[in-house]
């Protein structure tokens, strides 16, 4: 027997999904029933991914974006309307990381890391809300991570934004379910993606050391976390933080 998350013909968005755990999210929605929109700063990198998500079935379409900009992402969502017609589902996976100690840290890459990990998600929040609203429904899932819940020590920029989106997540959560959109995070911990490849080895040792279960999750164990809060199972879930970590916040 198969399970029907009710997301078939749905219409969902995904930043960032040109690689990593973005591509998996877009992937995973599509193998469920959406038609998905594949935006990345990349946009080699998205129509890969849209070919791969044509392939299965659905319909997809890749978007160039930096989601830091307000007019590429009002381009964005105006492209993305005028081939969906609507937007069912929001995942905001765009993010960057510039790891220094705070001592060390250039204003420059503060200012970076906060305008695409964190005003990125209030600018696609903002025109997601605006068509959500007038519909009445909606999903919207944004990526956290556990350091903007426990932090982390040379991640001053990056746990602020991911504390941030959080912030964002339940702010909008009181705000939208009037409309009955629902608004949640998911906060991964240490996910092999090309982003965490880059670490040295001492720290990714010292990372599963960490974690109770001894190993990294992949972008396959994120993607299942958002499709079920994008799914029917989660109708009367909101405002809150799914947290997929192998039990890292724990520590």
């Amino acid at each position: 027997m198969t399970i029907d998350f009710g997301l078939l013909n749905r219409k969902a968005l995904v930043t960032g999904s040109g690689r990593g755990i973005g591509r998996a999210i877009a992937l995973r929605l599509a193998q469920a029933g959406c038609d998905v929109g594949v935006s990345d700063i990349d946009f080699a990198a998205a129509e890969a991914v849209a070919a791969e998500i044509r392939a299965l079935g659905p319909s997809s379409c890749a978007f160039k974006a930096d989601v830091s900009s307000a007019s590429d992402v009002e381009a964005m969502f105006s492209s993305f309307l005028s081939t969906f017609q609507t937007i069912d589902i929001l995942v905001n996976n765009a993010g960057i990381t510039r790891d220094t100690l705070l001592v060390r840290m250039k204003e420059t890459d503060w200012d970076l890391v906060l305008d695409i990990n964190c005003k990125g998600v209030f600018l696609c929040c903002r025109e997601a809300a605006r068509t959500m609203m007038r519909a009445r429904r909606g999903k919207i899932i944004n990526i956290a991570s556990v350091v903007g819940i426990n932090g982390n020590a040379g991640q001053v920029n990056y746990s602020a934004s991911k504390a941030g989106i959080i912030g964002i997540t339940r702010t909008l959560a009181k705000e939208l379910a009037s409309r009955s959109i629902l608004v949640n995070a998911v906060a991964p911990g240490f996910i092999k993606t090309p982003m965490t490849d880059k670490l040295p080895d001492t720290e990714k040792e010292r990372l599963i050391n960490d974690t109770p279960l001894k190993h990294m999750g992949t972008p396959l164990d994120v993607a299942n976390a958002v499709l079920f809060l994008a799914s029917s199972m989660a109708d009367y879930i909101t405002g809150d933080v799914l947290v997929v970590d192998g039990g890292l916040v724990l520590r």
